[in-house]
């Protein structure tokens, strides 16, 4: 029995290394032909290929192109045959310009005065670039009052003061209130009570043609040269409630964040030998132009509009500011007639303006360099001209671009998707009127600027129409 069971543990043992040396030569031809080791093994199986040279990066953006087939004016008609008796567009005009040849292509009823709301934005910021260098700002200043115990918060005409605890309020960049706290608390100077200045501006605070409604409606507030966030009293929400008392209530956060009582605030004046004893300064006049269009900010256009009338020694009031910027414009060679205004920025249902006056700003804003649009399409340019259109040349970037930016970003987003990206253009919306003032690339690759203006329908029928205008303009090649 002994030597039998060591025979069988031979045995075992025989097998087993027969075994293990079959597995092992397995193992080897398998590593062989598998090399888990290898980037092939790693991804599955595929083959990595060699990552590719390194290319530096160039900009696929250029000019529009100036040799591109010019659009005729029979081209136009004919296109816009189809869209431009919409009964949606109410009591309409219009007017439609190639920019590169100065020819106005299409225009209907373009003297006519009509309510522009919004677009009227479009002259207030002309006005702003003809009028002020692009780095303007806007002070908001503390000083001394009449008696020891008492700091004037004295407004300049900046309604983008913010009071959020990280200083990022409703505008971009606009300066804060903890600013000028701070720079108080370093001033060794006892104060129980602020005053509330509102000097600079003059006349009333709402304008003619306004609703008061649009008060708590967020569209709006009483226009004082001190607020905060615009008078939002939600701060980051574009439509929030207004305040009734912008100014008043920037003097009580103020005394407030003083540790002050801010029952005592009250309105008043600064002492003629007040000293400044804090002050914060407003974003550059290039971003507050860009807030105001891309977002319709009325408040922005307002505080702008008397910007400009100080610049020229006017009266910080509706009246000054409307006869500031008409002044701008007239200087620089636009027709104004039939143009009557009663605010900067279009709120009123009483303001009025011309497709023609509107689309011609734009045109030459638009006009490339050496080129005039003022003067008839043809006759040789002038320097002070190209100054003109090299000065408002900005505003093109400052528009909301279709189906992406501020006003414009909810259109074109369903129908008439063909203009999106392509088109540029100021809104304008009130209860009776919807108007788009801007430019477009056509399909030939040439830019073509527009004014479209209806009135006497409501914006949810209107509005599509006027998009369905813009988008032929794009299909368009029209030559």
């Amino acid at each position: 029995m002994g030597v039998l069971a060591a025979r069988r543990r031979r045995n075992r043992l025989v097998w087993g290394s027969a075994v293990l040396v079959v597995l092992l030569v397995l193992a080897v031809v398998a590593a062989a032909m598998v090399r888990p080791w290898t980037e092939e093994f790693r991804h599955g199986g595929l083959i990595v290929a060699a990552p590719p040279a390194l290319v530096d990066p160039t900009s696929r953006l250029g000019p529009a192109l100036s040799n591109a087939p010019a659009p005729t004016p029979a081209g136009i008609t004919a296109a816009l045959a189809p869209v431009i008796g919409n009964p949606g567009l109410g009591v309409f005009a219009g007017r439609i310009t190639d920019v590169g040849s100065g020819t106005v292509l299409w225009s209907s009823a373009a003297d006519e005065p009509m309510v522009p709301s919004s677009t009227a934005k479009i002259l207030t910021a002309a006005a702003a670039l003809l009028t002020l260098p692009a780095e303007h700002r806007v002070s908001t200043r503390v000083v001394t009052g009449a008696v020891p115990n008492e700091l004037v918060l004295v407004g300049g005409g900046d309604p983008t003061l913010t009071a959020q605890p990280d200083g990022k309020g409703y505008y971009p960049n606009g300066p804060r209130l903890a600013d000028l706290v701070a720079q108080i608390r370093t001033v060794d100077r006892p104060v129980d009570t602020i005053i509330v200045d509102t000097s600079a501006y003059a006349g009333p605070t709402m304008a003619r043609g306004w609703d008061p409604i649009d008060i708590p409606e967020g569209s709006i507030a009483p226009i004082e040269p001190v607020m905060l966030d615009g008078g939002r009293l939600q701060p980051l929400v574009e439509y929030s409630p207004r305040t009734k008392t912008p100014a008043l209530d920037a003097g009580r956060r103020l005394a407030t964040e003083l540790g002050l009582d801010p029952a005592l605030v009250r309105m008043g004046t600064a002492p003629a030998d007040a000293i400044e004893v804090a002050a914060v300064w407003s974003a550059p006049l290039r971003d507050r132009l860009r807030d105001m269009l891309v977002h319709s900010d009325n408040v922005l256009a307002e505080a702008v509009g008397r910007e400009i009338a100080m610049a020229n020694g006017g009266e910080a009031s509706f009246n000054g500011a409307v006869t500031a910027v008409h002044g701008a414009l007239n200087a620089a060679g636009f027709d104004l007639t039939g143009s009557d205004m009663h605010d900067s920025s279009g709120l009123s249902v009483d303001d009025r303006i011309p497709a023609r006056l509107l689309d011609q700003v734009m045109a030459t804003a638009a006009k490339p360099t050496g080129a005039n649009l003022i003067q008839p399409a043809g006759t040789k340019a002038r320097p002070e001209q190209d100054r003109i259109a090299a000065t408002l040349a900005p505003m093109l970037d400052d528009l909301p671009v279709a189906g992406a930016t501020g006003s414009l970003s909810s259109r074109y987003v369903v129908q008439d998707r063909q203009a999106a990206g392509w088109a540029r253009a100021k809104t304008g919306t009130l209860s009776i009127s919807s108007a788009l003032v801007g430019y477009v690339l056509d399909a030939d690759g040439r830019v073509l600027t527009f004014a479209l203006m209806s009135n006497d329908r409501p914006p949810e029928v209107s509005r599509p129409a006027l998009d369905a205008i813009v988008g032929t303009l794009r299909n368009c090649g029209c030559s």
